[in-house]
Formats: structure tokens, C-alpha cells, sequence
């Protein structure tokens, strides 16, 4: 007996295991007019096991296998992606294994690595040089600049403009690594919940009809009350273990430029990113494109095409030895390309069992947002928004339980202002809990390390943000939800 005959049977055992009924609609009906459609109400749990599978390679493979993950981390995240396309396709077919990537490809993973390429090559195109000392001083007032800035440059936009200035002043300093975290709190996450450019869960809120400075209302005070927080609290903690690594040069090693910006096109460059990406949401000629059964918006591939116009400009008048003075490389996105390609496919069964509500087998977790009487619970649309967003992409998310409010933007603003507040703060401000709650701190981790920076593992980084972000969030509750 070959391999492949007893690699299908075992395979086909495994199906059955699956769910209690066919979880998706089969190429026969596509034939008839009907597409693949997710049912996540038929699917068994074990349908997430390749989502799960990819975070706890993440991370655990860093730690135990650093030099196999090092090498082969990309293979890895396809894997973990054919675990959960191989099977899907063997129970429904090519067709709606094909049309379930093209759709996850189109609608969501093209536009989010394109938006991010667009923002890392700008940015990283920026140059802010001179004799920055990593002070406690200074560093606050870098991570208080990132958090304001990070609501209109976006919060992937904020982290790669700041961060290597950031990891240039820490040079001399011995403790660096709660700088980094903070950074990762601050300006990759909860600086970005003032508007929709901030973050992606906010501007699917826009697109959903929320008004665009709705956030800028409603989300402010919990907005500068975690920041505050949380910059007062770095700042003591610099303060300490700058006390205790002794003195310090007056000048960062080997500078002596005064202070500026190099590569100041790139600031027009980042404006007009803010712009291509405003006008995606403003603009409806309603003209879509078909491909692969996939419907594509005119409005996003006028805006895909402009992010990607914009990064070769940026790059192109950009001098190379800018970018090498400010430590560019390629590195950190094409990890993220490479992983979050990974965690787009394998969470496709975790989003649509969500979706599937109080059908799903995580039924208990959407009813849990609401009360007796029917009222929407502020307090467990924040936690529960959060504590997902913090491991699956906080846009879907945030999408899933907007639509369990009511999926109404014009009620839910007017009637039930505090719901959906919660919703956007939990999804926004909890994409800091984990290194794969928000791009950019991925981004960032990537960047620092790659600056020397000894990064906290996976679960070392949740130390940080449970110890020092959940009872923050749990007084959030309190006072705002």
C-alpha cells in the first residue's frame, strides 16, 4: 500500500470528525448560482485547530527551535494554512477550497498587506536625525508624539515612522526592552482609536456608515485615559531603571547631527496614503469587478493601486543611503507576509463560527453580550471584542459584533452610543494584548530584534500586557463600559 492510499482513508476518517453535517456548500450548487458559503453553524471545533495550531508556533517555535523557525518560518504558516484548505477541499471540492482563498485573498489579506508595504516603505523612508538620548524624558514625549499622531498616520504608520528614531536613542541605555513594550501599547494600538485612518476594525466601522469623527466623541476619554495611564506608569518605570544603569553619555554614540527630518517627501507620501485610503471609503461609483466569482469594488482597487503607486515613488526618491542611515530592510514585512498569509486562511472557520452567532460552537460567547431582556451588556462587548481581537484580526471582529448589536450604524450611534464604543475601544485597544493582535506589533517586535533588541517570547510579551494592560482595561470597564 502506498502513501497516498492510506493517507486518504485517514484522512477521511478525520472529516468525519469534523462537524455533525457537510460544513460548506459544494461545487454543485455553485453551478446553479450559488457560492461556497462558510457554514459556521455545522462546524465542529476541531475546524480551528490549524488557527490554534499557527499561534502556538508562533509562539513556541522562537524559543524551542530558534534557528528551524528562523529559516522556515514561512513554512510553517503554509502548512498550518494547508491543514485547514486540504481537508476543506477534499469534503467540497477544488471549487470552493479555490473560491474560499480567492475571496480570504481579495477581500481581505491583498488590501491589508498592501496598506501595510505602503505604510512601512514610506515611513521607513523617514528620518529623524541628531542627538536624541533615550532619556526618560525623551522616550516619553516619542511614545506621548506616536500615540497622538498614530490616529491619522494609522498605527502601522505611527510605529515604522518612530521606531527605529526610538531604537537609535536607546542605544547606550542597558534596559530597553519596556520601552519597546510600551511603544507596542501605545503607539502600535490604543493611539490608533480616534478615528477610522487609526485602525482597521474603526474604518470598517466607517464603511459600515459610523460616522468618521464618531470615535473622536466617543472614544476619547477612555482613549486619553489609558494613555495617560499608561505614560505616566513608563515613565516612572524608565525613570527607575534609568536611575539604575548609572551615567550615561550626554550624546548618542557617534552623532553629531543636529536635530531634523531626512527624507521629507515621505511625509507628503504619508499624507497621501491618509488620502487614498479616505477616499476608498468616501468615493461609490458602484462598479465591481468579478474575479474568480469574487466581487472587487472599483473604489479599492483604484485604492490598492495608488498605495502601491506611492510606495515606489517613496522608494524610488528616497536616497538609499537614507534608508541604510535609518536601518531600512525588508525583513520585518516579508515576515509578517509570510505569517499573517498563514493566519488569514487557517482563522476563515474561527471568523464564520463566530458568525454563525448563537448557532455556533461559540454560541455561549455571543450570547454572552447580551442581557435577559434582550439590552446589549457594554461591559462584555468590550471584554469579549477585546479578548478575540487580541489573537484573531481585530477587523472581522469587530465586524462580528457590530452585526450582533444590530449591525445598524445610525441606531447604534444615536441608541446605543456606550455598545458600540465599547466595541470599537475592545477592539482597538486589545490588539495590544498579544504580538498578533495588530500588525504592527509584529512589525515592531521584528524591527527591534533585528536592532539587537531582545524581545520577549510570545508568552513573555503577555506577561507585560496582562500584568500591566488587563487591570487597566478591567478600571476601563469600570469607568467608561
Amino acid at each position: 500500500m502506498t502513501w497516498g492510499t492510506r493517507l486518504f482513508p485517514a484522512l477521511a476518517a478525520g472529516l468525519a470528525l469534523l462537524g455533525p453535517d457537510a460544513a460548506w456548500a459544494s461545487e454543485a450548487a455553485a453551478a446553479h448560482g450559488a457560492l461556497p458559503h462558510v457554514n459556521g453553524a455545522a462546524m465542529g471545533f476541531l475546524w480551528v485547530l490549524p488557527f490554534i495550531g499557527i499561534l502556538l508556533s508562533i509562539a513556541l517555535m522562537p524559543l524551542w527551535t530558534p534557528h528551524f523557525w528562523h529559516h522556515h518560518f514561512g513554512k510553517v504558516s503554509a502548512f498550518w494554512a494547508a491543514a485547514f484548505v486540504v481537508p476543506y477541499a477534499l469534503q467540497d471540492g477544488l471549487f470552493a477550497a479555490t473560491y474560499q482563498l480567492a475571496h480570504t485573498a481579495l477581500q481581505e489579506y491583498i488590501p491589508f498587506i498592501i496598506l501595510l508595504l505602503a505604510l512601512f516603505t514610506v515611513a521607513g523612508g523617514v528620518r529623524l536625525k541628531g542627538t536624541l538620548v533615550g532619556t526618560p524624558e525623551v522616550n516619553t514625549l516619542m511614545l506621548l508624539v506616536g500615540t497622538v499622531i498614530a490616529s491619522w498616520t494609522g498605527t502601522t504608520g505611527a510605529s515604522m515612522l518612530l521606531i527605529r528614531p526610538l531604537i537609535r536613542a536607546l542605544e547606550n541605555r542597558k534596559y530597553k526592552v519596556h520601552v519597546i513594550v510600551f511603544f507596542i501599547f501605545l503607539v502600535s494600538n490604543i493611539g490608533g482609536a480616534l478615528t477610522p485612518l487609526g485602525d482597521p476594525p474603526l474604518f470598517l466601522g466607517f464603511l459600515k456608515g459610523v460616522d468618521f469623527f464618531w470615535p473622536t466623541t466617543h472614544v476619547f476619554l477612555p482613549t486619553v485615559f489609558s494613555a495617560g495611564v499608561l505614560l505616566v506608569l513608563f515613565f516612572v518605570i524608565d525613570k527607575a531603571l534609568y536611575a539604575k544603569e548609572g551615567p550615561a553619555p550626554k550624546v548618542a554614540a557617534g552623532s553629531g547631527e543636529s536635530l531634523g527630518i531626512d527624507g521629507k517627501v515621505n511625509i507628503l507620501f504619508l499624507a497621501a496614503i491618509v488620502g487614498a485610503v479616505l477616499m476608498s471609503g468616501l468615493w461609490r461609483p458602484n462598479v465591481n469587478f468579478t474575479i474568480y466569482h469574487v466581487d472587487v469594488a472599483l473604489e479599492n482597487v483604484v485604492r490598492d493601486a495608488l498605495l502601491l503607486l506611492i510606495a515606489t515613488a517613496s522608494y524610488k526618491m528616497t536616497t538609499q543611503e537614507n534608508r541604510d542611515a535609518n536601518g531600512f530592510s525588508w525583513d520585518a514585512i516579508k515576515e509578517v507576509a509570510k505569517l499573517f498569509a498563514g493566519i488569514f486562511v487557517s482563522m476563515i472557520p474561527a471568523i464564520a463560527i463566530l458568525r454563525a452567532g448563537k448557532e455556533g460552537a461559540l454560541g455561549s460567547v455571543v450570547g454572552a453580550v447580551t442581557a435577559p431582556d434582550g439590552s446589549p451588556i457594554d461591559a462584555a462587548y468590550f471584554w469579549f471584542t477585546g479578548a478575540l481581537s487580541s489573537f484573531l484580526d481585530n477587523a472581522p471582529t469587530y465586524l462580528v459584533f457590530f452585526n450582533t448589536a444590530g449591525g445598524d450604524a445610525a441606531t447604534l450611534m444615536s441608541q446605543h452610543p456606550g455598545t458600540l464604543a465599547a466595541i470599537s475601544a475592545g477592539a482597538v485597544f486589545m490588539g495590544a494584548n498579544s504580538y498578533i493582535g495588530n500588525a504592527p506589533n509584529f512589525m515592531v517586535r521584528s524591527i527591534a530584534e533585528e536592532k539587537g533588541v531582545a524581545m520577549p517570547s510570545f508568552f513573555g510579551y503577555m506577561i507585560w500586557s496582562v500584568g500591566i494592560l488587563v487591570p487597566l482595561f478591567i478600571l476601563d470597564t469600570f469607568l467608561f463600559f
